[in-house]
């Protein structure tokens, strides 16, 4: 089984689809997935912190399992675990929405997998999961690649969170999760979830830029994540298309390799 979590809400349904269905059309192995998604309802923040309609989760759960009978959804509202572990802590109204936070509590949900690779809506495999997912963990937290302007602004080993596949075991083991939370209850950071995760780890293994690529797109990259980037032209500005924007993929990135994933996508949300 491979494990996939996803956190969010409805606002990022589009990204779940295209996620779920790029994951499933690039891997070759008839493996299934076990697809998980953390999302919680936060009316006191914004209106529009609400959880996933149910006709989401339906259209979701029944587009997974057309590609595997045995392929399987779980949303798991965690509301009152957020409210526990964050309500009103200084990461509330931080640079990311408050559902980037959920992530850090996968220790605390029941029946969570040994393995589980935790993504951002906002991304797109080109190649095969079992690239990444297959990746040893023993003896480390977690696996991550770095965060492409962090590295050179920040440090060279600041990690990029979109895209982590952890070692839960070792991670329960160490706290992980706990420290991460206790960071964010602590002090305000402006990339939250990320900054908290890397203050918090003990051992992390270092991937690839290809396992999370969020600028360009080479042939041998496994994951193009679709995160805001700078432009240079016509003038320095940063834009943040997301893959469900097909119009800009092509016209802007130039980008037709993921038509096969788009072109079902809008065909799947045409018929709603």
């Amino acid at each position: 089984m491979v494990n996939i979590l996803f956190c969010g809400n409805d606002g990022v349904f589009d990204g779940f689809l295209t996620c779920a269905l790029s994951l499933m059309k690039r891997t070759k192995s008839q493996e299934p997935f076990a697809f998980r998604i953390f999302t919680m309802e936060l009316p006191r923040l914004s209106p529009k912190y609400t959880g996933l309609p149910e006709k989401h989760i339906t259209l979701l759960r029944d587009t997974v399992r057309k590609y595997n009978s045995e392929n399987t959804l779980t949303v798991t509202d965690v509301t009152k675990l957020y409210e526990q572990e964050f309500a009103y802590c200084p990461n509330e109204g931080a640079y990311c929405s408050p559902y980037t936070l959920l992530r850090l509590l996968a220790d605390l949900v029941d029946d969570m997998p040994d393995k589980l690779l935790y993504l951002d809506a906002d991304i797109l495999f080109q190649r095969d999961v079992h690239l990444l997912y297959d990746i040893d963990l023993t003896g480390y937290e977690y696996a991550a690649a770095r965060d492409h302007y962090g590295k050179y602004l920040l440090y060279p080993n600041y990690i990029n969170a979109g895209v982590i596949l952890f070692n839960m075991k070792e991670a329960k083991k160490n706290g992980l999760f706990e420290k991460a939370r206790q960071e964010l209850r602590r002090k305000k950071f402006l990339f939250a979830d990320q900054t908290a995760l890397i203050h918090a780890t003990t051992r992390k293994k270092l991937l690839p830029q290809r396992f999370n690529d969020q600028k360009f797109l080479h042939t041998h990259t496994v994951v193009r994540h679709f995160s805001k980037r700078l432009f240079y032209t016509p003038y320095p500005h940063t834009e943040n298309i997301k893959q469900w924007q097909v119009d800009k993929v092509h016209n802007i990135f130039h980008y037709y390799q993921f038509d096969d994933i788009l072109n079902e996508y809008l065909s799947i949300i045409g018929k709603q």
